[in-house]
């Protein structure tokens, strides 16, 4: 069951030039599409819907999504294609699966296939709404306020420009790379969790699971780390930390 908001509960959010944010949302139930469209809309967004996963590739190439509210579960692709469809064509689209599936398998397919972000049904829209918001902040689509540099050794991050270097050579990362290692680099020699990690940079955890965040960590190491000192460590048993490279 969607839970429909009457109040705009959060300031308009607009890409850096102004004009509003657009979403797509993918959902092959006609009523739910249409009700996610309406509070979106209502939201400040500029969204249209599509039922299918063809129909979502070819709306994608003429609308240019900022985000994509994706369900799994479609009638001709799966929501996994059509995320490889979409991101050939358009590397930087966030995406927030939407699907009735709930385990931790599924969970972590749809990130690791390159999901951003998952929402089960049930769900709420103050849910959707704030996943969405925070995806395209992560993003840089929606300027932050509160940006700012952060450096630490050899790395610097500057979060308003969303742009990494070490030793000044300019390091490419995901919006979800990007959030964490903007984590690791605002606590510095602090250990954290896995479970800190999933629940800061993800929002949620996965019943336990750390696989999501190995596999992150490993992305990260492989382009902050590569042919250089090590700046990110593991701390067996506890989790990870970010430190000068020595």
């Amino acid at each position: 069951m969607l839970v429909v908001m009457t109040t705009r509960s959060e300031p308009q959010l607009t890409r850096p030039d102004g004009t509003p944010l657009r979403a797509l949302v993918v959902e092959d139930e006609p009523n739910l599409a249409d009700v996610l469209v309406s509070m979106l809309v209502f939201e400040g967004w500029e969204a249209r819907p599509a039922l299918d996963g063809a129909s979502a590739v070819q709306i994608a190439r003429d609308f240019r999504p900022d985000a994509v509210v994706l369900d799994v579960m479609l009638p001709d692709l799966s929501g996994l294609e059509v995320l490889r469809r979409l991101r050939n064509e358009q590397p930087s689209v966030c995406v927030l699966f939407l699907t009735a599936k709930d385990s931790v398998e599924d969970r972590i397919a749809g990130i690791t296939a390159g999901g951003d972000d998952y929402v089960t049904k049930p769900f709420s829209f103050q849910e959707v709404s704030a996943r969405l918001r925070g995806l395209v902040r992560r993003a840089g689509i929606a300027r932050s306020e509160d940006g700012s540099q952060v450096v630490v050794g050899d790395l610097a991050m500057d979060e308003d420009a969303r742009e990494v270097r070490r030793s000044g050579a300019i390091i490419e990362l995901t919006a979800t790379e990007f959030e964490l290692l903007r984590l690791l680099m605002r606590n510095p020699r602090v250990v954290l969790s896995k479970a800190q990690i999933l629940d800061r940079v993800w929002s949620y955890d996965f019943g336990g699971s750390g696989h999501v965040v190995e596999l992150y960590i490993s992305y990260l190491r492989r382009k902050i780390d590569a042919g250089r000192q090590p700046m990110i460590h593991t701390v067996r048993g506890i989790g990870y930390v970010l430190k000068p490279a020595t």
